[in-house]
């Protein structure tokens, strides 16, 4: 199983699997999470779910990941976001970058 790893400078990595609810899709709300994520340098994924939530994953350093979240709490700007529900998981490191899916 994954743990938490630590970098060099002590900051631990972490991951974390969200569910955004809402006015989130047709807002541009998945690429604008991508270009978030890709400036902050985190790794992951983010998709639409059939329900209408937005659905990602971001791997990161703990400090950075959170401002991810702070970030996912508005939104783009044409988005309503009623609901984020965060689930931290075990850091796995197994992506190289952001991807949008499908």
């Amino acid at each position: 199983m994954g743990k938490n790893r630590t970098c060099e400078n002590g900051i631990m990595n972490v991951r974390v699997h969200v569910f955004v609810s809402g006015k989130v899709q047709g807002v541009f709300f998945r690429s604008s999470t991508k270009d978030m994520a890709q400036e902050l340098g985190l790794s992951g994924w983010v998709k639409n779910l059939a329900d209408g939530r937005v659905e990602a994953l971001f791997e990161g350093k703990k400090d950075v990941v959170e401002k991810m979240l702070e970030w996912c709490k508005s939104g783009p700007e044409f988005s309503k976001v009623t609901g984020l529900e965060i689930i931290t998981e075990d850091y796995q490191g197994e992506f190289s970058g952001f991807l949008l899916k499908r």
